[in-house]
């Protein structure tokens, strides 16, 4: 009985690993997000260090979407300051005289 828990256990860092795998080559953030939220507990000195270099992976696709994020939103303010300063002005008097 002990076998077969810790042999399912194993199978579950195993699935996680994979799971991962998938996520970073998806470059899927939500799914990445779930996986982190149920980080295993990894015993082997393997699976930890494959571990370490997928969490290092998915910190750098992390950063990347940040640094593409902040980029996007510079262009687009650029955009707005450019179509405000070509819109005519409004004037906001109300003209009775005439």
């Amino acid at each position: 009985m002990f076998l077969k828990g810790y042999l399912m256990l194993g199978e579950k860092r195993r699935m996680w690993l994979k799971q991962f795998k998938i996520a970073i080559v998806q470059k899927d953030i939500e799914h990445l997000e779930k996986l982190l939220d149920n980080l295993p507990k990894i015993a082997d000195t393997k699976e930890i260090e494959e571990a370490l270099y997928l969490l290092d992976e998915a910190k750098k696709i992390m950063q990347n979407l940040k640094d593409t994020t902040a980029a996007s939103m510079v262009q687009m303010k650029k955009n707005i300051d450019f179509l405000n300063s070509t819109e005519a002005k409004k004037t906001a008097k109300f003209d009775v005289t005439s």
